[in-house]
Protein backbone atom coordinates (compact mmCIF):
# COMPACT_ATOMS: atom_id res chain seq x y z
CA UNK A 1 0.00 0.00 0.00
CA UNK A 2 1.48 3.40 -0.96
CA UNK A 3 2.50 5.92 1.67
CA UNK A 4 0.07 8.84 1.98
CA UNK A 5 1.11 10.62 5.18
CA UNK A 6 4.15 11.48 7.28
CA UNK A 7 3.62 12.23 10.97
CA UNK A 8 6.33 14.00 12.96
CA UNK A 9 7.13 14.28 16.62
CA UNK A 10 8.14 17.83 17.57
CA UNK A 11 10.71 17.61 20.37
CA UNK A 12 14.20 16.53 19.25
CA UNK A 13 12.88 15.95 15.71
CA UNK A 14 11.55 19.26 14.42
CA UNK A 15 13.23 21.03 17.33
CA UNK A 16 16.91 20.89 18.11
CA UNK A 17 18.49 19.59 21.32
CA UNK A 18 17.63 21.24 24.61
CA UNK A 19 19.06 24.76 24.74
CA UNK A 20 22.10 24.55 27.08
CA UNK A 21 21.89 28.17 28.23
CA UNK A 22 18.25 27.81 29.25
CA UNK A 23 19.10 24.58 31.05
CA UNK A 24 21.91 26.26 32.96
CA UNK A 25 19.60 29.09 34.00
CA UNK A 26 17.11 26.56 35.33
CA UNK A 27 19.82 24.90 37.40
CA UNK A 28 20.75 28.29 38.82
CA UNK A 29 17.14 29.20 39.59
CA UNK A 30 16.49 25.94 41.45
CA UNK A 31 20.01 25.71 42.96
CA UNK A 32 19.99 21.99 42.23
CA UNK A 33 22.73 19.91 40.66
CA UNK A 34 22.16 18.36 37.25
CA UNK A 35 21.14 14.79 38.31
CA UNK A 36 18.69 15.98 40.98
CA UNK A 37 17.17 18.56 38.66
CA UNK A 38 16.73 16.04 35.84
CA UNK A 39 15.15 13.45 38.11
CA UNK A 40 12.53 15.89 39.36
CA UNK A 41 12.05 17.65 36.02
CA UNK A 42 10.93 14.41 34.36
CA UNK A 43 9.04 12.91 37.31
CA UNK A 44 5.83 14.82 36.58
CA UNK A 45 6.45 15.64 32.92
CA UNK A 46 3.98 13.16 31.50
CA UNK A 47 1.24 14.65 33.68
CA UNK A 48 2.22 18.09 32.40
CA UNK A 49 2.18 16.93 28.79
CA UNK A 50 -1.22 15.27 29.30
CA UNK A 51 -2.61 18.54 30.60
CA UNK A 52 -3.16 17.14 34.10
CA UNK A 53 -0.87 19.92 35.35
CA UNK A 54 -0.54 23.34 33.78
CA UNK A 55 2.75 25.22 34.11
CA UNK A 56 2.22 26.55 37.64
CA UNK A 57 1.07 23.22 39.10
CA UNK A 58 3.89 21.38 37.36
CA UNK A 59 6.55 23.56 38.97
CA UNK A 60 4.79 23.40 42.35
CA UNK A 61 4.98 19.60 42.08
CA UNK A 62 8.64 19.92 41.11
CA UNK A 63 9.25 22.02 44.24
CA UNK A 64 7.55 19.47 46.49
CA UNK A 65 9.35 16.39 45.19
CA UNK A 66 12.75 18.10 45.08
CA UNK A 67 12.22 19.71 48.51
CA UNK A 68 13.16 23.04 46.92
CA UNK A 69 11.13 26.10 47.92
CA UNK A 70 10.25 28.12 44.80
CA UNK A 71 8.50 31.46 45.14
CA UNK A 72 6.05 32.63 42.42
CA UNK A 73 8.61 34.90 40.76
CA UNK A 74 11.10 32.03 40.43
CA UNK A 75 8.41 29.72 39.07
CA UNK A 76 7.53 32.29 36.44
CA UNK A 77 11.16 32.50 35.35
CA UNK A 78 11.38 28.70 35.25
CA UNK A 79 8.33 28.58 32.99
CA UNK A 80 9.98 31.09 30.65
CA UNK A 81 13.24 29.13 30.54
CA UNK A 82 11.38 25.85 30.03
CA UNK A 83 9.88 27.32 26.85
CA UNK A 84 13.31 28.43 25.65
CA UNK A 85 14.70 24.99 26.46
CA UNK A 86 12.63 23.31 23.73
CA UNK A 87 12.06 25.92 21.02
CA UNK A 88 15.32 25.92 19.08
CA UNK A 89 14.40 24.53 15.65
CA UNK A 90 15.94 21.89 13.41
CA UNK A 91 16.09 23.83 10.14
CA UNK A 92 17.07 20.81 8.03
CA UNK A 93 14.03 18.88 9.22
CA UNK A 94 11.70 21.83 8.67
CA UNK A 95 13.03 22.14 5.12
CA UNK A 96 12.29 18.45 4.58
CA UNK A 97 8.79 18.84 6.02
CA UNK A 98 8.09 21.52 3.42
CA UNK A 99 9.43 19.25 0.68
CA UNK A 100 7.23 16.38 1.91
CA UNK A 101 4.20 18.68 1.88
CA UNK A 102 5.03 19.97 -1.60
CA UNK A 103 5.30 16.38 -2.81
CA UNK A 104 1.64 15.89 -1.89
CA UNK A 105 1.86 13.88 1.31
CA UNK A 106 -0.49 14.67 4.16
CA UNK A 107 1.46 15.76 7.25
CA UNK A 108 0.81 16.03 10.97
CA UNK A 109 2.61 16.68 14.21
CA UNK A 110 1.95 14.23 17.03
CA UNK A 111 3.66 15.58 20.13
CA UNK A 112 3.62 15.27 23.89
CA UNK A 113 3.45 18.97 24.63
CA UNK A 114 2.74 21.17 27.67
CA UNK A 115 0.62 24.28 27.49
CA UNK A 116 3.39 26.86 28.01
CA UNK A 117 5.52 25.66 25.11
CA UNK A 118 2.48 25.20 22.90
CA UNK A 119 1.32 28.78 23.53
CA UNK A 120 4.76 30.07 22.53
CA UNK A 121 4.78 27.94 19.37
CA UNK A 122 1.38 29.18 18.28
CA UNK A 123 2.45 32.78 18.72
CA UNK A 124 5.77 32.42 16.91
CA UNK A 125 5.77 29.43 14.51
CA UNK A 126 3.57 30.26 11.54
CA UNK A 127 4.91 27.16 9.73
CA UNK A 128 2.55 25.09 11.91
CA UNK A 129 -0.31 26.22 9.67
CA UNK A 130 1.01 24.15 6.75
CA UNK A 131 0.30 20.84 8.52
CA UNK A 132 -2.95 19.02 7.79
CA UNK A 133 -3.40 18.22 11.47
CA UNK A 134 -1.71 18.97 14.81
CA UNK A 135 -2.12 16.61 17.76
CA UNK A 136 -1.02 18.08 21.09
CA UNK A 137 -1.20 15.82 24.14
CA UNK A 138 -2.14 18.60 26.56
CA UNK A 139 -5.30 19.34 24.58
CA UNK A 140 -6.34 15.75 23.97
CA UNK A 141 -5.56 14.66 27.56
CA UNK A 142 -3.69 11.70 26.08
CA UNK A 143 0.04 11.21 25.64
CA UNK A 144 2.31 8.91 23.70
CA UNK A 145 2.69 5.98 23.85
CA UNK A 146 -1.07 5.57 24.45
CA UNK A 147 -2.34 3.93 21.22
CA UNK A 148 -5.43 6.16 21.17
CA UNK A 149 -3.38 9.27 20.43
CA UNK A 150 -2.00 7.61 17.30
CA UNK A 151 -5.45 6.50 16.17
CA UNK A 152 -6.78 10.00 16.76
CA UNK A 153 -4.11 11.47 14.48
CA UNK A 154 -4.74 8.90 11.76
CA UNK A 155 -8.47 9.60 11.87
CA UNK A 156 -7.91 13.35 11.59
CA UNK A 157 -5.61 12.83 8.61
CA UNK A 158 -8.06 10.45 6.97
CA UNK A 159 -5.46 7.74 6.37
CA UNK A 160 -5.06 4.11 7.41
CA UNK A 161 -2.24 3.13 9.75
CA UNK A 162 -0.37 1.29 7.01
CA UNK A 163 -0.46 4.43 4.86
CA UNK A 164 1.40 6.54 7.44
CA UNK A 165 5.04 6.94 8.45
CA UNK A 166 5.75 8.17 11.99
CA UNK A 167 9.08 9.74 13.01
CA UNK A 168 9.96 10.13 16.71
CA UNK A 169 13.17 10.16 18.73
CA UNK A 170 11.94 7.87 21.54
CA UNK A 171 11.86 4.11 21.01
CA UNK A 172 8.75 3.44 23.18
CA UNK A 173 6.80 5.86 20.99
CA UNK A 174 8.09 4.17 17.84
CA UNK A 175 7.13 0.73 19.16
CA UNK A 176 3.63 1.97 20.05
CA UNK A 177 3.15 3.36 16.53
CA UNK A 178 4.17 0.02 15.02
CA UNK A 179 1.74 -1.81 17.30
CA UNK A 180 -1.05 0.37 15.92
CA UNK A 181 0.04 -0.68 12.42
CA UNK A 182 1.97 2.41 11.33
CA UNK A 183 5.37 2.45 9.72
CA UNK A 184 7.86 4.14 12.05
CA UNK A 185 11.47 5.30 12.06
CA UNK A 186 13.35 6.32 15.19
CA UNK A 187 15.02 9.69 14.71
CA UNK A 188 18.66 10.02 15.80
CA UNK A 189 19.93 12.80 13.56
CA UNK A 190 19.34 14.10 10.05
CA UNK A 191 22.11 12.05 8.46
CA UNK A 192 20.83 8.79 9.96
CA UNK A 193 17.25 9.58 8.92
CA UNK A 194 18.48 10.26 5.38
CA UNK A 195 20.07 6.80 5.32
CA UNK A 196 16.97 5.18 6.82
CA UNK A 197 14.73 6.79 4.21
CA UNK A 198 17.12 5.82 1.40
CA UNK A 199 16.93 2.19 2.53
CA UNK A 200 13.16 2.19 2.97
CA UNK A 201 10.39 1.02 0.58
CA UNK A 202 9.44 4.70 0.08
CA UNK A 203 12.86 5.93 -1.05
CA UNK A 204 11.53 6.71 -4.53
CA UNK A 205 8.37 8.40 -3.18
CA UNK A 206 9.72 10.69 -0.48
CA UNK A 207 11.86 13.74 -1.34
CA UNK A 208 15.53 13.66 -0.40
CA UNK A 209 16.65 15.21 2.86
CA UNK A 210 19.06 18.00 2.01
CA UNK A 211 21.47 18.87 4.82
Amino acid sequence: MPLRAVIFDYGMVLSGPANPLAHQRMLELTQLNHPVFEQNYWQHRLDYDRGTFHGLFYWEAFARTSATPLDPAVIERLREQDVLLWTDLNSAMLNWVRAVQTAGFRTAILSNMGVDILAHMRRNFDWLDAFDHLTWSCELKLAKPDPEIYRHTLDKLGVRAEEALFIDDLLPNIEAARQVGMHAIQFHDVATLRDDIAGSPWAAELPAILA
